[in-house]
């Protein structure tokens, strides 16, 4: 399959990746709303999320978005092959300093092996890659070997699908908050899911719940797909 657009992802969370005190939230453009980003969480060790996704992993696995790399380094660890992948330098930095390997790319460029990846995974929002669901999941179709998963984090039951504009908010001294450029994002959740991953040739194999968080887990094998150009 190609794809006839090809949105660049945002460098936009490198200020998102450093260690130093202070909140960052995502800030939504079209109502304001926040979502406060848990980066303890991506710095800290893997999770047991992160367990039960490395536990679905039975082949060579792209973490797509891999910040700091937590999940790559979990899947290391487990004797699969393994290759994060992030637009930030900083990340990259950050993954290898774990003793993980990781590649300085776009996520729509060309990546090594492409075709036969057994796994692709997009953790921790990255869903919002390209602000376009359909087309970083056709993406990723395109990564996988016959019979491969994506698997992916969503947003728990409700909100549906939202495309839009989107800002990095950073916690300043005195209490108040720097935005930093719009940049396209997008969420999914549980609901929307299915049609969303059918436009990108994709099947709902299963969505799942741990630890409070939602997870779907998409497979290769559906035909007809249809990839918007916006």
């Amino acid at each position: 399959m190609s794809r006839s657009v090809r949105p660049r992802p945002t460098e936009a969370f490198a200020g998102a990746l450093c260690r130093r005190t202070g909140d960052r939230w995502l800030v939504h453009g079209d109502n304001g709303w926040r979502t406060r980003l848990p980066v303890r969480r991506w710095h800290g060790p893997a999770e047991p999320a992160v367990a039960a996704l490395v536990a679905r992993c039975t082949g060579p696995t792209l973490d797509l978005g891999c910040g700091p790399g937590r999940l790559t380094l979990a899947l290391t660890r487990a004797g699969l092959t393994a290759v994060g992948v992030d637009i930030s330098a900083q990340a990259v930095r950050l993954t290898r300093a774990r003793g993980a390997i990781a590649l300085h790319r776009d996520v729509f460029a060309p990546l090594p092996a492409e075709g036969r990846w057994a796994h692709v995974a997009l953790i921790d929002g990255n869903i919002g890659i390209g602000g376009n669901p359909v087309t970083l999941l056709g993406r990723c179709h395109d990564l996988l070997r016959p019979g491969g998963t994506v698997l992916v984090e969503l947003e728990p039951p409700g909100p549906g699908l939202w495309r839009g504009q989107a800002q990095l908010a950073l916690q300043v001294a005195g209490g108040g908050s720097r935005l930093g450029p719009p940049f396209r994002w997008a969420r999914l959740d549980t609901m929307a899911v299915t049609g969303v991953a059918a436009a990108a040739g994709l099947t709902v194999r299963e969505v799942f719940c741990h630890d409070r968080r939602w997870f779907g887990e998409l497979a290769t094998g559906c035909s007809g797909a249809v990839f918007p150009t916006n």
